[in-house]
């Protein structure tokens, strides 16, 4: 045990997190850096295990230390951690590495332990709750409802593994002042065909017309054999939306699906009324250089003939099947 966190250090991170985070931002200085812990220190765990197990009551406290020393220790490497969430899939306990953190248990450490920290510390980084499936929006609402703990909170973060994305959008409805992000899922496709609609309808569009302020896909890089990954409980489907090989770099479905949006839809740009129809799903935007933003996503069995009206304007396009498409004016 490291109770006064004498110990704490990035030197894993140091390996490749931080090295890879700093190319990234020297690429483009505008990316926000959301942090998601998998796991607390297993001495700080009911269990002394890194799966499974909740946070023990006396190192509540010495956990929201934590929290602060990582902020301030990436900071020194130069990286801003804009928000963190508190656990990554707090319901789940067979990931390795996971931990449990019920909704009761949530509140109180954020209330009593990690916004004091953050206040203390001076710490802006933005408190974010849940990070976990579209099937149970009354956990993040069960604790924006105490005020005290609200006071700390920036928003909800949400999965699309199970549920609708809807439940975004139920609790927006119930706190409007919180922000609602989209935090995590999967897109693959194995037989190497790039089926956008659904990918896009579901999970782009669904959690950007339901309020969200991103759309993070799940994951970034692996090896042709979906590597690396942890053993028990680690991912071993989990396509990157770039497959590295080597030398050799392959785009996969994730990469086109989240560039509908990241290659066209600037920081700043706000989303704006766009009607809904049967056959197709859509969202659309206003970019700061003033200019609109549509993509329509066709997950039916054919064709399908769009029409844009925007006052006197007009133009009408083609949707192919499994198709999605973005258009700018």
């Amino acid at each position: 045990t490291d109770a006064g966190l004498k110990h704490f250090s990035l030197s894993q991170d140091e390996k490749d997190v931080v090295p890879v985070l700093k190319v990234i931002l020297s690429i483009s200085p505008r990316i926000k850096i959301m942090g998601s812990p998998w796991s607390a220190p297993v001495w700080m765990k009911s269990n002394r295990n890194v799966q499974g197990g909740r946070l023990m009551d006396k190192y509540y406290s010495t956990y929201a230390s934590y929290f602060v020393k990582y902020i301030q220790a990436m900071k020194k490497h130069g990286i801003a951690i804009d928000a963190v969430t508190i656990q990554n899939e707090p319901f789940n306990d067979g990931n390795t590495p996971s931990m449990q953190f019920l909704a009761k248990e949530a509140l109180r450490f954020i209330r009593d332990d990690l916004g004091p920290a953050f206040k203390r510390g001076n710490i802006k980084t933005k408190i974010v709750l849940y990070d976990h499936n579209c099937d149970a929006p009354e956990y993040p609402i069960s604790i924006l409802a105490d005020r005290e703990a609200a006071s700390y909170i920036d928003g909800s973060g949400f999965h699309l593994y199970a549920g609708q994305t809807s439940a975004m959008g139920k609790v927006h409805d119930a706190f409007p002042d919180k922000n609602i992000y989209f935090t995590e899922m999967m897109a693959v496709s194995k037989d190497g065909g790039f089926n956008t609609a659904y990918p896009v309808g579901r999970i782009l569009i669904g959690a950007l017309r339901n309020w969200s302020k991103n759309v993070i896909l799940w994951n970034l890089a692996a090896d042709p054999k979906y590597n690396p990954h942890t053993d028990n409980g680690g991912c071993s489907i989990c396509q990157g939306a770039v497959t590295i090989d080597g030398d050799k770099v392959e785009r996969n479905l994730a990469y086109y699906v989240i560039a509908h949006a990241s290659k066209f839809i600037p920081f700043g740009s706000s989303r704006i009324e766009s009607s809904l129809t049967t056959k197709v799903s859509n969202v659309a935007f206003l970019t700061p250089e003033g200019k609109r933003v549509l993509i329509v996503s066709n997950n039916s069995t054919e064709p399908q003939t769009v029409k844009v009206v925007e006052g006197n304007h007009s133009f009408s396009f083609t949707v192919n099947k499994g198709s999605s498409t973005t258009h700018i004016w």
